[in-house]
């Protein structure tokens, strides 16, 4: 029932910006927490932000100052504003749904999930 279509995404040089859309479909953004993960080649994905169903949005910390999340509820889609970027925020990243509780960015408590978008940060 829910779907999730990413767009944006691309090449950028260290120090650009770039935002990600997380169009969703089948539920409304602000009945449930959407958020956004990454994962670079050999890594395990990770949590970077969130925001949850009340407006409340989560950082993991090596993207706090840089990164914005936000929502459109009108449009029922999500952003992900990246600002300064850096070669280390290289990554494919993902838009999820999901119904966190004690903890934000755990990967347990999301799906369905977007269809990834490649974010390379490069000079």
């Amino acid at each position: 029932q829910v779907q999730i279509v990413q767009s944006g995404g691309g090449l950028v040089q260290p120090g650009g910006s770039l935002r990600l859309s997380c169009a969703v479909s089948g539920t409304t953004v602000d009945s449930i927490a959407v958020g956004w993960f990454r994962q670079a080649p050999g890594k395990d994905r990770e949590g970077v932000s969130c925001i949850i169903s009340d407006g409340h949005t989560y950082y993991v910390d090596s993207v706090k100052g840089r990164f914005t999340i936000s929502r459109d509820n009108a449009k029922n889609t999500v952003y992900l504003q990246m600002n300064s970027l850096k070669v280390e925020d290289t990554a494919v990243y993902y838009c999820a749904t999901g119904y966190p509780s004690d903890y934000y960015l755990l990967e347990s408590d999301y799906g369905p999930w977007g269809q990834g978008t490649q974010v390379t940060v490069s000079s």
